[in-house]
C-alpha cells in the first residue's frame, strides 16, 4: 500500500508510529512527517539513511523534537 506524504503525517499526527525508507522520500517529506510526531509522541523509524547527510539528518530529528530514530546499521 503506497501512502501519500499527506496521509503519513495525518498518522503521525494522530499518534501512529511509522518505519520509513527513507529512499522513498525527499527530506522535506521527512521533516514535515516528523513534525507530526510531536503532536502525541509517536515514533518515527527511518531506514537506509546512508543517502542522508548529516544536516539532513539534524533538519528532521529537530523537526520530530526526540521522536525520530535513524537505523544507521545498513
Amino acid at each position: 500500500m503506497a501512502l501519500t506524504v499527506d496521509s503519513l503525517v495525518r498518522i503521525s499526527a494522530a499518534g501512529g508510529g511509522l518505519i520509513l525508507d527513507s529512499k522513498g522520500f525527499t527530506v522535506d517529506s521527512l521533516v514535515r512527517i516528523a513534525a507530526a510526531t510531536k503532536t502525541k509522541g509517536a515514533k518515527l523509524t527511518i531506514l537506509n539513511v546512508s543517502g542522508l547527510t548529516v544536516d539532513s539528518m539534524v533538519r528532521i530529528s529537530a523537526a520530530g523534537d526526540g521522536n525520530v530514530i535513524f537505523d544507521t546499521t545498513k
